[in-house]
């Protein structure tokens, strides 16, 4: 499988993006996906995770109510809209397909810049 994230760029405080994740080369109906971002001179974290059907997600505390995971399996593509952007969401938004031991797959990322 292989992973294209793409809609990062430029935005305000207060604004928002939504963030895609094209899966290719075989179905990815099968895998848990997960967004997790980096900034800058820090750890790589967690963002959000949905399972196969989309029945749970899962986000961290600070993306609660203003991000939102999602997946249209017919397309091979996972979503995160994020609204209410804040200067702290600045980073490299990377989409990871998880097995059911590990990460299988990661995509290349896509930089999210957000001014103050």
């Amino acid at each position: 499988v292989q992973l294209q994230a793409s809609g990062g760029g430029l935005v305000q405080t207060g604004g928002s993006l939504r963030l895609s994740c094209a899966a290719s080369g075989r179905t990815f109906s099968g895998y848990r996906m997960d967004w997790f971002r980096q900034a800058p001179g820090k750890e790589r974290e967690f963002v959000a995770s949905i399972t196969w059907n989309g029945d749970i997600t899962d986000y961290t505390e600070s993306a609660k109510g203003r991000f939102t995971i999602s997946r249209d399996n017919a397309k091979n593509t996972v979503y995160l809209r994020m609204n209410d952007l804040k200067p702290e969401d600045t980073a490299v938004y990377l989409c990871a397909a998880r097995g059911i031991f590990r990460y299988e797959y990661w995509g290349q990322g896509t930089l999210v810049t957000v001014s103050s």
